[in-house]
């Protein structure tokens, strides 16, 4: 059997890794009849900080196809996505194409499998905002739409499926990859000093940074509807620069976009010259988990944060008007508290963190051995 994985963006990476590793391991145990896998690598993510950078921290071998397909518009990244995995497709003709989350490169090469009568895995189906306006919303709704098999992360994307009317023997609740990579690197990072993670990332090498970083939240932003409009960002810096910074220090990994942005709407150097913010290059998987641990709070418009903060038990300031995670809000049991960018919501929930203890949750199946079931059921589901 023949398997190709397909990542394009750095929330895929750490998805993808579990699921690499089980096939290793279960080649490992067989004489005969292993599996045959070829991840390719899309180039979503070109950057080396943002995307090589976590193959190696993960210990996920090198891509065996790269695509370099680049940033640009959505329709440019899906198009040019689409004619190159086409051609490794008509090479390769695997028997299966497996597909992570909800970039732009789970759309396209979903699609391209389809047309070219390739079964399609989607790990991480079922997943709803239910905002339209999300890119990411219609590649996971068109991608669950095409795919033979739907391996979900829990029992609120399980109902979405059923609800959609899918098919229920294509439906397998598998659990949450993402936390398999958590388990499998919690040790490493616990092992971290945060102190040393801030001195290699330093925006500004000149820079100088307390010996002791003491108490701190951490800020990830870099979607459009907080970073593209200055009317929404500006109140957030100055809400970041007013009181957050009154009471801790700010450590911000920055998102070339939201810097980007910044210098577009004048907002730099306030930012930059802030004593109490500490902005760092884009951090590596280890880095992130262990300031995530550390951390009184995190504001983040980031998915993937969401659930590490679930399980660890941070209190998280999500900066989105809805989430295609339901299960990591507080009226779920999670540690989430959805803020969207209104500063007033913002500083209602951030208030609270300081009487909010750790209270670390972990959803059914959230086991750290999902990437076993998924392959189990892709097993399940080929013909002998």
């Amino acid at each position: 059997m023949k398997i190709i994985s397909v990542v394009g963006a750095r929330p895929n990476f750490m998805k993808i890794a579990p699921f690499v590793h089980a096939i290793e391991a279960y080649n490992h145990d067989l004489a005969s009849e292993k599996i045959e896998h070829l991840l390719v690598h899309t180039g979503q993510h070109y950057d080396d900080r943002m995307s090589k950078v976590f193959f190696e921290s993960l210990g996920i071998p090198d891509a065996d196809r790269h695509m370099d397909i680049g940033s640009g518009t959505h329709a440019e990244q899906v198009g040019h996505t689409m004619i190159a995995f086409e051609k490794i497709i008509k090479e390769e003709k695997p028997d299966w194409v497996v597909v992570v989350g909800d970039v732009n490169a789970t759309l396209a090469c979903s699609v391209t499998a389809k047309k070219e009568h390739i079964k399609v895995c989607h790990i991480e189906a079922g997943l709803r905002s239910g905002d339209m306006d999300m890119p990411e919303e219609i590649n996971r709704l068109v991608t669950d739409r095409l795919s033979d098999l739907l391996l979900t992360p829990d029992l609120l994307s399980t109902e979405n499926l059923r609800n959609e009317g899918v098919a229920e023997g294509k439906i397998c609740f598998v659990g949450n990859v993402m936390i398999d990579t958590l388990e499998a690197n919690r040790e490493k990072a616990e092992a971290m000093q945060v102190e040393n993670i801030v001195k290699e990332n330093l925006l500004d090498p000149l820079r100088e940074v307390p010996d002791e970083i003491g108490e701190y939240s951490v800020l990830t932003m870099h979607r459009p509807s907080n970073v593209d409009k200055k009317e929404v960002l500006e109140p957030i810096v100055d809400f970041l620069l007013d009181e957050v910074c009154e009471k801790e220090l700010l450590l911000w990994p920055i998102h070339p976009r939201a810097r980007k942005q910044l210098e577009t709407f004048g907002l730099w150097e306030k930012v930059s010259t802030s004593p109490m913010i500490i902005l760092l290059h884009p951090v590596n998987y280890h880095e992130m988990l262990k300031l995530n641990m550390s951390a009184n709070s995190m504001l983040t418009d980031s998915g993937g944060l969401q659930e590490e903060c679930c399980v660890l038990g941070t209190p998280c300031l999500t900066l989105r008007w809805n989430t295609e995670r339901p299960i990591t809000l507080k009226e779920h049991g999670g540690a989430s508290t959805l803020v969207g960018n209104n500063v007033a919501a913002i500083r209602e929930a951030y208030q609270k963190v300081s009487e909010t203890k750790r209270k670390p949750q972990r959803p059914e199946l959230w086991d750290g051995k999902a990437a076993e079931r998924c392959l189990e059921a892709i097993l399940e589901h080929t013909p002998q």
